[in-house]
């Protein structure tokens, strides 16, 4: 069943030699964060920290932010193998960032061990209700002829040269082959205001982030980015619906370093999909209107390497560069 269809079959692991719970007691495991606290994937790591902690014993979260989540990485790369460092490997981190930096710490094909995915948040589509209603636009196909017949004379807001907006954006502007003009920010936020200013035109948004002004109406959600319609946005299409083969979703999952030994990602992989399926785990989730994911490791690191070759060109295309 293909990763993206949001809801995996978890593997089902038997006659596991790999370290037991019992094994664990003493021993603390620290899931690295590359980015700073209080967001969603420092939010659902410390969810499922607590969650694995009568199968795994002491498990902490460690944030280590910088370099569009490089460092902490790096970090990871460079670790024991032994199964008490793991890492929050993003979209960001993992397929973008080989092709955005010039220089990286790390080897993203090579240097890590993937263990699972953990979840997965659409990004959307949207347009200032008011401007939408100005120019006559209801739904994507109408943005994209409006675009067409008025070439860069629509302008879109992203977090900064590299983002998911930005190359979202750029994705768009080459598979709907029409023109518009991007204004980076310096992050999310301001791109965010500036949408609702009226600013700019249309912005590629994190649901999450976005979900408070398209339910109060003041942005319209013309289209979600992942290949199917979200749940967690009823009665919205995807992108795909109207430019088949258009997905750009905002995942994360956990890594581990390199020769890692097989039978601990194994235990790994058993004890945190037990907890992605948990009552209480998807309810927790579902609050930072993220979908829980869970997969065999193997399906993990393919869909990661199939990740990495997919955004090379995207990124290319967008031009953007970090040196």
């Amino acid at each position: 069943m293909p990763f993206r269809s949001l809801v995996l079959t978890a593997l089902c692991i038997t006659g596991l030699t790999g370290i037991t719970a019992t094994a664990y007691a003493d021993t603390v495991t620290t899931i690295v964060v590359p980015y700073g606290p209080g967001g969603p994937l420092d939010t659902t790591a410390r969810i499922l920290a607590e969650s694995v902690k009568d199968s795994l014993g002491n498990v902490i979260v460690e944030n280590r932010p910088g370099a569009g989540g490089n460092i902490g990485l790096s970090q990871v790369a460079r670790a024991k193998p032994d199964g008490t460092t793991l890492g929050i490997a993003a979209v960001a981190t993992m397929a973008i960032n080989p092709w955005l930096y010039a220089s990286m710490p790390y080897d993203a094909a090579s240097d890590f061990a993937a263990i699972t995915p953990i979840a997965s948040v659409p990004n959307v589509l949207v347009m200032n209700s008011e401007r939408a209603k100005e120019l006559g636009i209801a739904n994507l196909q109408d943005l994209i002829t409006y675009a067409k017949g008025h070439a860069n004379q629509l302008n879109y807001g992203s977090g900064g040269n590299g983002s998911a907006g930005h190359l979202a954006g750029e994705l768009f502007k080459q598979m709907g082959q029409l023109e518009a003009v991007h204004i980076p920010y310096n992050g999310a936020n301001p791109a965010q205001l500036a949408l609702l200013s009226k600013e700019v035109d249309f912005n590629f948004d994190n649901l999450a982030a976005a979900a408070a002004n398209i339910r109060s109406g003041k942005l319209l959600a013309l289209a979600v980015t992942t290949e199917a319609p979200s749940p967690m946005l009823p009665g919205v299409p995807s992108m795909a619906q109207t430019l088949p083969g258009f997905t750009i979703d905002t995942w994360w999952g956990l890594v581990a370093p390199a020769n890692t030994p097989a039978d601990t990602i194994a235990e790994l992989n058993k004890a945190f999909t037990q907890a992605l399926k948990s009552e209480q785990t998807q309810q927790r989730f579902d609050l930072l209107l993220a979908q829980p994911i869970t997969s065999s490791a193997e399906d993990f690191g393919s869909f990661m390497d199939a990740e990495r070759q997919r955004y090379e060109s995207i990124v290319k295309a967008a031009g953007a560069r970090i040196d």
